[in-house]
């Protein structure tokens, strides 16, 4: 697995949070995009970006056949950065850490007084708790410099 730099997560965790565009593969080979609320954990083994999804979606229903994922977080203000994720999908449907998840989520773009309120809203069946193992990062900051 791998690890961020300190500047890349820095980037990452920075308020105001910014969405992942997150790409998967449709059945047929073409590309999906979406936007999603995101978190971050870091743990000895690496660090892993998480994210919940419908069960029945494009995105869930892609990922349990094709669990390869590419990330892409920006900052679309002057003088512009960005950060590109490559990794592996782990699902997982326990409540318990959707629920959790959920909330630590909600609570970076929604702010911590409304996290348990999208907890309960998002942590539910027919939800997915993604976490994503990252194995390669691109950065480029201040493009326009």
């Amino acid at each position: 697995m791998l690890r961020l730099t300190d500047e890349q997560r820095e980037f990452l965790l920075r308020l105001p949070a910014k969405t992942a565009k997150v790409a998967t593969t449709r059945a047929d080979g073409r590309p999906h995009v979406t936007p999603v609320w995101c978190a971050f954990e870091t743990s000895g083994e690496g660090d892993t970006l998480l994210f919940t999804t419908g069960e029945r979606g494009v995105k869930g229903t892609n990922l349990r056949r094709e669990p390869r994922i590419a990330l892409c977080i920006d900052d679309e203000t002057p003088p512009f950065s960005f950060l590109i994720l490559e990794g592996v999908a782990n699902i997982s449907d326990n409540l318990a850490d959707l629920r959790y998840w959920a909330g630590r989520i909600a609570g970076r773009y929604m702010g911590e007084d409304r996290a348990e309120e999208y907890g309960r809203r998002n942590g539910v069946p027919g939800e997915l708790l993604i976490r994503v193992e990252l194995t390669h990062a691109t950065f480029a900051k201040d493009i326009a410099l």
